[in-house]
């Protein structure tokens, strides 16, 4: 009897690995039980502080454990690559070969190799035809799935193969399900009747998709499914008389999920993407959108990918928009509507590539009225680049430009900065020997805005800088030269630092091209102690950095410098240690300054820092006259300051389990608090967390910010958060949301109520509230997919 051929036949008979396959590989359904008591739902948590988590994995460790057809044997090897060196070993009660041709077992058949395993009350199989007929309580295990039949026959020469009233079970996917009927018409092509798909628990579908008629296609790895219906609870929800599937990881076009919204700007709105599998190495999805007040839009992506060269273009437009917003400050009612956005990074030669973002909108209401998240319709400005890019060792260059668009509806386009158009940059870097280092920061840029003064400006910044250190002890001189000039445009004397002068007042430019140069000197020294101590009666490395900054910069008197794209930058710890306290080249601060700064930190074994603690300030040995203006021409006094704030900061986190973090700055000028936060952060198990900040800025804001995921059982978990102004006395936001998981589906539902941040004075007041809902179907995706990327963002740590 040749019964590795019979085992062939048993394994063609699982019919191509069952009607659908699902998108995971989590192997929980094969697993042993859990010990009575225990949790395994529980995933790695984010750690502490992190601002981007990384989604949960997809898990079904809620099912129930060993959720299996009841004749799975636990003791069969799990190792497919033994079968070509394993005995085949046959088990029956009677065996009848009278027949030369054709085998007869009977009696609890049993036929066993390596993973494989066939038994049933009868199989015959004919030698000569290669015809085979399995009856009777047929059952076949291997180490991808299992599989249950009244009957199977069919020919193995033929590849043919009918099996009747099908039970199957995918072991590494999840999937499962019955088929009436499964014929298996060659090595690559199945066709199912009545057939059925979930991954959740066999006998337990919560979800379930239906077909009428299936067809699987391995060597296109393309299914299509005839009358099928997808259920929740037994309630149909979504039927599609056609449509077609990919069956193996190739990309394959047709459907996605629909999603659904409502906003109180564009009214309720559903869409349905089409993906389009172009060819390998590009795509496209096409997505139609119908809003109830605004009209029906047309939404795009295309994705390639050539030889060095990767891109995306994303657009969105909708003709004649016939929403009712007269009262805005641009009403867009009646006109087109578009949103343009394309991203490409092209390796030209050598080191050098090509970079570019271009991202454009039709006016400053779309991103309001259309973005896909609560978060997109707050953004204020889009910037658009393209950019020649190389580096080496020690150099970096680029080339190219920059500009911004407006979409902020109730700002004026004045508040965009200047288009740098075009820029050039040129780092170097260079090691002149192992303690001393030459480089320089080199920008030239046209700066381009209207109804403001325009130029080109050249800033030039050599320096040399050496580092002498020891195990505990680094001293760092640094010796720089900084030179910026400007081209002013023929209209110079027409404009001041605000905009246009008018009447008698006289402009503070002179001078078309003025320049400004100055050396600048530091000089960066620290000491580093260490001790061994204990805390809490944990054993840690303490040690103790006092560092001393010193930096000298002469005075330049730069009223007549034109400000392009400079701002005084936050105070702040670092900005201590810092040549200079204004962003951009216009200015550039004069000090003769001694910082003093002292730090201590404790160490754990494994050089883990487990608490920072940091105090510093600034003395100012002359008096900071570098100001910006306050008004078209006046600039603000200079500072007679002789300390700078002190400035402290603390990060705790002696454990996993919970995380403090503080600054504080105190002006001993004017004895008030000029700043001051406080966060905690505290986790709840693996599947909760605590957040609390407090923020505060002297006569800029002051906000108490909450947000919790808590726990209350393996299933269920509560979502909130809330943001209160002292100054406003109001709630900035409040948000509450509930999520639901069990074995094969998850559930979101979040409500968020907000203020409108910004417009005129009479709409800061209002606010908006909105309801997003989820469903999760394990192993297939999400369905209206929009609560994750807010609960991200609104609550720290949220996996």
């Amino acid at each position: 009897m040749p019964p590795r051929r019979l085992l062939a036949v048993a394994a063609a008979l699982a019919l191509c690995g069952g009607p659908v396959e699902a998108r995971t590989a989590v192997p929980e359904a094969a697993a042993p039980a859990a010990p009575a008591g225990t949790s395994t739902a529980g995933v790695s948590s984010c750690p502490l502080g992190a601002f981007h988590c990384p989604p949960r994995p997809e898990s079904f460790a809620l099912c129930r454990p060993n959720a299996l057809l009841e004749f799975y044997d636990p003791t069969l090897p799990h190792d497919a690559a033994l079968r070509e060196t394993s005995d085949t070993v046959v088990d029956a009660a009677h065996v009848d070969s009278s027949d030369q041709a054709v085998y007869r077992l009977s009696g609890d058949v049993r036929i066993e190799r390596a993973d494989q395993l066939l038994r049933g009350d009868r199989i015959d199989y004919n030698n000569t035809t290669t015809d085979y007929d399995a009856r009777g309580n047929v059952r076949y295990q291997e180490a991808g799935q299992l599989l249950s039949a009244d009957r199977l026959r069919g020919n193995t020469q033929a590849n043919r193969g009918v099996a009747e009233n099908v039970r199957y079970q995918l072991l590494q996917s999840r999937g499962n399900g019955t088929a009436a009927r499964g014929e298996l018409l060659d090595a690559q092509r199945s066709s199912y009747n009545l057939v059925s798909y979930s991954t959740c628990d066999v006998g337990h579908h919560l979800w379930e998709v239906r077909a009428r008629r299936l067809e699987i296609d391995k060597a296109t790895g393309v299914g299509k499914a005839h009358g099928a219906t997808m259920r929740f609870a037994d309630v149909p929800f979504l039927y599609l008389p056609y449509f077609t599937f990919p069956v193996d990881d190739r990309r394959k076009s047709g459907f996605l999920y629909p999603t659904f919204g409502s906003s109180n700007r564009s009214g309720a709105m559903f869409a349905i993407p089409y993906y389009l599998n172009l060819a390998p190495n590009y795509d496209a999805t096409l997505e139609p959108r119908i809003y109830t007040q605004r009209g029906t839009l047309l939404a795009g992506e295309f994705r390639y990918l050539l030889p060095g060269t990767r891109g995306q273009l994303n657009f969105e437009y909708l003709p004649n928009d016939h929403g009712d917003n007269r009262s805005d400050t641009q009403p867009t009612n009646g006109t087109d509507r578009w949103l343009l956005k394309y991203g490409d990074i092209t390796h030209l030669w050598g080191p050098w590539s090509f970079n570019t973002s271009i991202n454009r909108t039709s006016d400053r209401s779309y991103l309001r009225d259309f973005g896909n998240d609560l978060y997109t319709s707050s953004i204020g400005t889009l910037a658009s680049n393209a950019y020649v890019l190389g580096h080496g060792n020690w150099w970096n260059a680029s080339f190219g430009a920059d500009s911004y668009q407006n979409v902020d509806p109730y700002l004026p386009d004045t508040v965009v900065q200047y288009k740098r158009w075009p820029r050039a940059t040129l780092g170097l870097d260079v090691p002149l020997t192992h303690w001393l280092n030459f480089g320089a920061r080199t920008e030239a840029v046209a700066f381009r805005k209207d109804d403001v003064i325009e130029g080109n400006r050249l800033d030039v910044y050599p320096y040399l800088a050496a580092d002498f250190r020891g195990a505990a002890w680094f001293v760092r001189p640094k010796l720089a030269y900084r030179y910026t000039a400007y081209q002013l445009d023929a209209n110079y004397a027409n404009y001041g630092f605000q905009g246009p002068l008018t009447g008698t007042q006289a402009s503070p430019f002179d001078d078309r091209t003025p320049s400004r140069a100055l050396p600048i000197a530091s000089l960066d020294t620290g000491l580093i102690f260490e001790r061994p101590t204990s805390l809490f009666g944990t054993s840690y490395t303490q040690t103790l950095e006092p560092r001393l900054y010193y930096l000298y910069v002469p005075y330049r008197d730069q009223d007549d410098l034109p400000l392009f794209d400079t701002r005084r930058m936050s105070f702040d710890y670092w900005q201590l240690f810092s040549p200079n306290q204004f962003s951009g080249a216009d200015r550039q601060m004069n000090a003769n300054n001694l910082t003093a700064a002292l730090t201590t930190r404790l160490l754990d074994d494994e050089g883990v820092e487990r608490l920072s603690a940091s105090i510093g300030q600034i003395h100012y040995f002359s008096p900071q006259r570098v100001q910006l203006p306050d008004g078209a021409t006046t600039t603000a006094a200079p500072s007679d300051w002789t300390r700078s704030d002190y400035v402290a900061e603390l990060g705790v986190q002696l454990n996993d389990r919970w995380r403090l973090t503080s600054a504080y700055q105190w002006s001993p000028n004017s004895r008030q608090t000029d700043l001051g936060t406080l966060g905690l952060q505290r986790r709840i198990g693996t599947e909760g967390l605590v957040n609390f900040s407090y923020r505060y800025r002297r006569n800029f804001l002051e906000q108490y910010d909450a947000s919790a995921i808590y726990p209350i059982s393996e299933r269920w978990r509560l979502l909130g958060r809330w943001v209160y102004s002292v100054r406003d006395r109001r709630t900035v936001e409040a948000l509450a949301g509930v999520e639901y998981d069990s074995c094969c589906v998850a559930v979101r539902v979040v409500g968020r109520h907000y203020v409108i941040a910004s417009g005129p004075i009479t709409e800061r007041g209002r606010t908006n509230n909105a309801l997003m809902f989820e469903l999760v179907f394990k192993g297939l995706g999400a369905f209206n997919g929009q609560t994750e990327d807010v609960l991200r963002r609104g609550i720290l740590g949220y996996q």
